[in-house]
């Protein structure tokens, strides 16, 4: 039987993409598309999908997630362009995603995750099996594994929150750092991703509290 799949992106040229190629293959019908978490989630209850192949550069990317797995026991979420960060990585697999195709992944790698996790499997790279693993280690040992999201940023991201800290726009940072807006704009939904919030002013309360316990540092 054909694999039935609904793609949730809010870049209707990454859908429409996606769609022509998945199109050409045999054993996958695109069934539905969405464009924000709530959509997502109506549509996995009308059409009820085997496969939600899920954007992760979408703004609310970890919220459709989550509502697609609150609202379906048996759709199965790939993540798309997935960054290969341990702290994101154990967010979003605490929640049930099964497949992960990163942002170097290829059309194959997309068709072979929707393969896998139709099937039941965990479709991922050996770097984020590895993530995996290492957290499935530290919790049957007993070690507490590290809750500061800070340790999970790239180097830029770092740069761009200190810069979010002082109330910077977006276009002032590209000016800052030399990068386009919309790379900013990738970096602070990325921020906000790891720290598990949907606003900028809730980043900074987050480090500003850390910051007076001593628990983040930002010195990049």
């Amino acid at each position: 039987m054909a694999v039935r799949v609904l793609l949730a992106s809010d870049a209707r040229v990454y859908r429409e993409g996606l769609e022509r190629m998945l199109g050409e293959i045999e054993q996958i019908i695109v069934v539905g598309e969405a464009t924000c978490a709530e959509e997502a989630a109506e549509q996995v209850r009308r059409v009820e999908p085997d496969v939600v192949l899920l954007d992760m550069s979408m703004e609310d990317s970890f919220s459709a997630a989550r509502q697609v797995a609150k609202t379906s026991k048996t759709s199965r979420v790939v993540a798309l362009g997935m960054q290969e960060s341990e702290t994101e990585i154990i967010r979003y697999a605490a929640i049930g995603i099964a497949g992960y195709v990163t942002r170097g992944g290829s059309m194959s790698d997309v068709v072979a995750a929707i393969d896998a996790v139709a099937r039941g499997e965990v479709h991922c790279s050996p770097k984020i099996a590895g993530s995996l693993f290492r957290r499935i280690g530290a919790l049957s040992s007993g070690r507490r594994p590290s809750t500061n999201p800070t340790t999970g940023l790239t180097t830029r991201e770092a740069q761009v929150l200190r810069l979010i800290q002082q109330g910077l726009s977006n276009k002032v940072i590209s000016r800052r750092l030399g990068i386009k807006p919309a790379t900013v704009k990738n970096h602070v939904h990325s921020i906000l991703g790891k720290f598990g919030v949907h606003r900028r002013a809730e980043v900074v309360s987050l480090v500003d509290r850390s910051n007076r316990g001593g628990r983040i540092d930002l010195s990049v």
